[in-house]
C-alpha cells in the first residue's frame, strides 16, 4: 500500500483538522512522483470537461453572478432561514435537531441509530460528517458506519483520508484499488482486475448488501431550501439513490451554510453544480424530499444542523464567503500547488484553496495552532480558483486577510519566521530607496550563488529553496533600465 497518512482508530481529538503544517506536510508529498502523476492526470481531466460544458452556455457568467447573489443573500439572512426551513421541515413530519459543534452533533446522530435499533447504518455525501468524526464516534460506541460513495468506500476500506473534495480517492490510481479490494473487502471476487468495470462491478455487489439490510441511513446535503422545507442530494453513483429511499430512518447531517431561501433557487444550483464539479451537463441523479410521506421512502426523517464554527466564520466580512462553497472542487482542479500536493498536505476534511479558507474559520485563527494558522499561506494567490468558482467566492482576497489575521491577531504565527519575513519585507517595501538597494544586493548575491537559477541558499532563504529553485534576478532592474533606455537609443548609445 502506498505511504498515505493512517487514520487513526480512536476518536481523534479534532477530526476536521490534523498533521503537521502545510510546509512540513507538503515536503513529503511533493516527494511522492505516483502521487503527483495520478493527481495531474485526475485534475486535468476533469478541468478540460469542465471548460468545455461551460463554454456551451452563453449565459455562464450571469449564472455565476445569480449563484453569488443568492448566496449572499442566504448569508445576510441566515437566521431567519434557518428558522423558516426548521419550521417548513417540521410541518411535513420531520425533525430538526440543532448542533453546536461536533460533540453535540456525535451524540445526537448516536442517539437516533441507538433509538430505532440499529448496529449499522449506510452513509451518502459524508463531508460534513467527516468534519465532526462522526465514523470514529460511531465505531466506539460499536455501531459501524459504512460508506457508500466508490471513492470514499475505497478511502475507508485503505484505512486512510479523503485527499479531495469531490474524488477522495484522487490520490490513487485503479491497480492501488484494486489491491485495497483484493485484501480489505470480504467478498471480493477472486482474480479481480484492475479494469474499471471490474471494480465498479465488485463495489455494486459489496454495497447492495448493505443497501438491502440496512434500517438507517445518514447522508449530507448539498442544499436546502427555507420555502418547502426540501433537501436535495446531487450525485453521479446511484447509491444516494438508494440511502435516501430504502432504509426507514434517515438522518441528514447539514451545515447551516447549505440553506437557500426558495424552491426557484435550485434552478441556478443545479446548472452551476454538475457542470462545475464533474465536468457533467447535468447530475445523473438528483434526490430531493420534503419531509416524510407515508408509505414512500424513510417514515422517520431528522434533519441536523450543524454550526460547528460556522456563525463563526459568519462574523467575518471578508472571510465570510468561505460559507457561499457548494463544494464543487473546480478551485482545487485549477490550483497550481493542490495539483503537486494534494490534499494530504492540507491535513483537513477541507483541502485546496477553499479549505484554505475555510478550515481556519471552522476553527478560529484566534488562538488556532500553528499547523491551522499555516493554511492561509498555502497558495501562490494567481487567482485560478477565483475564476473557476461557480459562486465566484473571491479565495485570493480571503487568503490574504486570513494571512494577517494570522500573523497580527494573537496566533501563533505571530513570533515566527513568517512574521520575521512580513516585517522585513514592510520595512524595505515601505522605502524606495531600501527597496532599489535590496533589489541590486540580491541580483548580485544571485550572480555569485547561482548564475541563472538560485538552487540554494543560507537559511532563511533555504526556506524557500529547499522546495523549488529561485530565479537569479537580473543585474539592473526594469526601471532602471527603462529609464537608461529613455536617455538613449535603445542600445547604449546616447
Amino acid at each position: 500500500m502506498p505511504g498515505v497518512p493512517p487514520k487513526p482508530a480512536a476518536e481523534p481529538l479534532d477530526p476536521l483538522r490534523w498533521g503537521p503544517t502545510f510546509p512540513e506536510a507538503a515536503r513529503g508529498t511533493l516527494a511522492d512522483a505516483q502521487l503527483r502523476t495520478n493527481l495531474r492526470r485526475a485534475t486535468r481531466t476533469i478541468r478540460d470537461k469542465r471548460l468545455a460544458v461551460t463554454a456551451e452556455l452563453p449565459d455562464w457568467e450571469a449564472l455565476r453572478d445569480a449563484g453569488a447573489a443568492i448566496k449572499a443573500d442566504a448569508m445576510e439572512r441566515l437566521p431567519e432561514l434557518l428558522e423558516q426551513l426548521e419550521a417548513t421541515v417540521t410541518a411535513r413530519g420531520g425533525t430538526v435537531h440543532w448542533a453546536r459543534d461536533a460533540a453535540e452533533a456525535n451524540r445526537i446522530v448516536t442517539d437516533l441509530v441507538r433509538a430505532a435499533g440499529a448496529r449499522e447504518v449506510v452513509k451518502v455525501k459524508s463531508m460534513a460528517t467527516q468534519e465532526i468524526g462522526l465514523n470514529e464516534h460511531l465505531e466506539a460506541q460499536g455501531i459501524a458506519a459504512h460508506e457508500t460513495d466508490l471513492a470514499e468506500l475505497i478511502v475507508q476500506l485503505a484505512g486512510d483520508r479523503p485527499s479531495h473534495i469531490l474524488v477522495p480517492a484522487i490520490h490513487r490510481n485503479r491497480d492501488e484499488i484494486r489491491d485495497v479490494f483484493r485484501t480489505r473487502m470480504p467478498d471480493a471476487p477472486a482474480g479481480l482486475t484492475s479494469e474499471p468495470a471490474a471494480l465498479a462491478m465488485a463495489a455494486r455487489a459489496h454495497l447492495r448488501a448493505l443497501f438491502l439490510r440496512a434500517d438507517v441511513a445518514i447522508s449530507g446535503a448539498n442544499l436546502a431550501i427555507a420555502e418547502t422545507g426540501t433537501v436535495a442530494v446531487v450525485e453521479s453513483e446511484g447509491n444516494g439513490r438508494m440511502c435516501l429511499t430504502l432504509p426507514r430512518t434517515l438522518v441528514t447531517v447539514m451545515g447551516i451554510e447549505k440553506v437557500l431561501p426558495e424552491f426557484r433557487d435550485l434552478e441556478v444550483f443545479l446548472q452551476l453544480l454538475p457542470r462545475s464539479s464533474t465536468g457533467e451537463r447535468m447530475n445523473p441523479y438528483t434526490t430531493m424530499w420534503t419531509g416524510v410521506t407515508p408509505g414512500d421512502g424513510p417514515q422517520d426523517f431528522h434533519l441536523v444542523l450543524l454550526d460547528n464554527g460556522r456563525t463563526r466564520a459568519l462574523a467575518d466580512e471578508i472571510g465570510r464567503q468561505a460559507l457561499h462553497c457548494i463544494r464543487c472542487s473546480a478551485c482545487l482542479n485549477v490550483c497550481p500547488v493542490y495539483e503537486r500536493t494534494g490534499g494530504h498536505a492540507y491535513g483537513s476534511v477541507y483541502p485546496g484553496p477553499i479549505g484554505a479558507i475555510l478550515t481556519p474559520q471552522l476553527l478560529g485563527l484566534d488562538d488556532a495552532d500553528e499547523a491551522t494558522a499555516s493554511l492561509p499561506f498555502a497558495s501562490t494567490l494567481c487567482g485560478a480558483c477565483y475564476d473557476a468558482c461557480p459562486v465566484k467566492i473571491d479565495i485570493p482576497t480571503a487568503l490574504v486577510h486570513l494571512r494577517d489575521r494570522a500573523l497580527h491577531d494573537g496566533g501563533p504565527r505571530r513570533s515566527t519566521a513568517a512574521g520575521a519575513a512580513m516585517g522585513a519585507a514592510a520595512v524595505v517595501l515601505s522605502s524606495g530607496p531600501r527597496f532599489r538597494w535590496v533589489l541590486r544586493a540580491s541580483a548580485l548575491a544571485g550572480r555569485v550563488l547561482g548564475g541563472r537559477r538560485v538552487r540554494r541558499l543560507p537559511w532563511p532563504g533555504s526556506l524557500w529553496t529547499a522546495g523549488r529553485d529561485l530565479p537569479a534576478l537580473p543585474v539592473r532592474s526594469f526601471r532602471d533600465a527603462w529609464a537608461r533606455a529613455r536617455r538613449t537609443d535603445g542600445r547604449g548609445r546616447p
